[in-house]
């Protein structure tokens, strides 16, 4: 029997799905239900499953055979998620989680806990939780490089570092043309040795990182103290350049890959497995943004030997359903298909993560109950999707494996 499409809705526990095959054995194969979109969005405080689903270890099991969360918009997707497996939360109480990134060496997950200041980590041997780093500068992105090298992106100190293997740490970028940088926001390494993040000014929020001194674009009133909580000699900084995406070269140049012009307010970005495209998400206007502002939207570029960008062009708009589902970290799998979190704000059940095919179109979904920041692929054979979510640290395992390091 063919492989059939999953219902949202009402999907088929393991046991039915035997019973069923019994009971119609011999007959000719029928969809199992075709309501692959929601009714609409689901008012808070509801889940969207019923009965309610407790996604804590205290919770009952998932016993479907397919997760109810995880729906394929297009039968292509079957080929990649993984049907006896459930979305699963590993750890709560993080204030906001982002930045996932996993060590295939060390066999850990570490992510942002970007409030608290601090970097947690997630052993795979028994589960166990602690904190990986603290102070971290408030860390937003991190990832790892080719050579097992943590990468981290500091709004505090606005600047992006690399952790080496000797336990020193050095500063890839903290500057362009002699301005500091805004707040870079994610990192991912090329196989060339260079290294290529965003610059959005998230961090000049008081909740993530630091306002700007008295006048500047995130305090124009300066009635905001940036060095209360902050160690004695604390310097605060000023929004100095508009928002955008750079290049490190291993000789240490950095290069704008990227203007404001073509992507406002850059925030997560990956390359496709040959590393030939560039995929960088546009989210909305941060404090005292005077630019053109994101609007939700996730552009693609074509990358030249020469690293130099083409063929700039819109790769999604992410309305699903009517719902904008705003994208932010962003992953590709070994296929090229673009995984990337979701926003969705108030509209339960679309907050997640979205997936797309190379060509832009929605083939999945999965629904997590609080809003999603980020993503990466991890665990031994790299074929288990990690997703920092608001509070939270989800997981599931797919049946594909994520390109690239980190």
């Amino acid at each position: 029997m063919k492989r059939q499409e999953r219902d949202s809705e009402a999907t088929i526990s393991r046991r039915t799905l035997v019973q069923g095959l019994a009971a119609c054995a011999g007959a000719a194969a029928t969809g199992i239900g075709s309501a692959l979109a929601q009714t609409g969005p689901v008012a808070p405080p509801s889940t969207v499953t019923s009965p309610p689903r407790d996604f804590s270890p205290r919770g009952a099991p998932t016993t479907y055979f397919w997760d109810p969360d995880i729906i394929a918009v297009d039968p292509s997707f079957n080929d990649l998620a993984q049907p006896n497996t459930a979305i699963k939360r590993l750890y709560t109480g993080l204030l906001w989680a982002e930045g996932p990134a996993w060590s295939s060496q060390g066999r850990y997950l570490l992510w942002s806990d970007i409030p608290n200041n601090r970097q947690m980590r997630w052993s795979e041997d028994d589960g166990h939780v602690s904190v990986f780093r603290a102070p971290s500068n408030n860390s937003n992105g991190n990832s790892f490089d080719f050579q097992g090298r943590q990468l981290s992106c500091e709004h505090l100190t606005r600047r992006v570092v690399r952790y080496e293997h000797d336990g020193t740490a050095t500063v890839l970028a903290d500057s362009y043309n002699g301005k500091k940088l805004n707040s870079p926001n994610d990192v991912v390494a090329h196989p060339d040795g260079s290294y290529w993040f965003t610059d959005p000014p998230y961090g000049g929020q008081l909740y993530e990182g630091e306002p700007d001194v008295a006048g500047g674009p995130s305090n124009s009133g300066g009635k905001l103290n940036p060095r209360i909580g902050q160690p004695a000699g604390f310097v605060p900084g000023k929004r100095e350049l508009p928002t955008s995406c750079y290049r490190i070269d291993p000789s240490g140049r950095i290069d704008l890959v990227v203007t404001e012009e073509q992507v406002p307010d850059p925030n997560g970005l990956c390359f496709s497995p040959d590393y030939k495209k560039l995929y960088v998400a546009s989210t909305g206007k941060g404090p005292g943004d005077t630019g053109p502002g994101g609007k939700g939207d996730m552009f693609v570029f074509d990358v030249g030997t020469d690293n130099k960008l083409t063929n700039h062009k819109r790769f999604s708009d992410f309305m699903v359903d009517g719902v904008k589902c705003g994208p932010d970290g962003v992953r590709c799998d070994v296929n090229g298909n673009v995984w990337c979190s979701s926003n969705a704000g108030r509209a339960v059940g679309y907050s997640g993560v979205t997936v797309w095919s190379p060509d832009g179109k929605l083939i999945g979904r999965i629904r997590l109950p609080e809003v999603c920041g980020n993503i990466c692929f991890g665990g031994p054979k790299r074929n288990r999707l990690f997703m920092a979510a608001s509070q939270s640290l989800y997981a599931v395992y797919t049946a594909t494996q994520g390109a690239g390091p980190g």
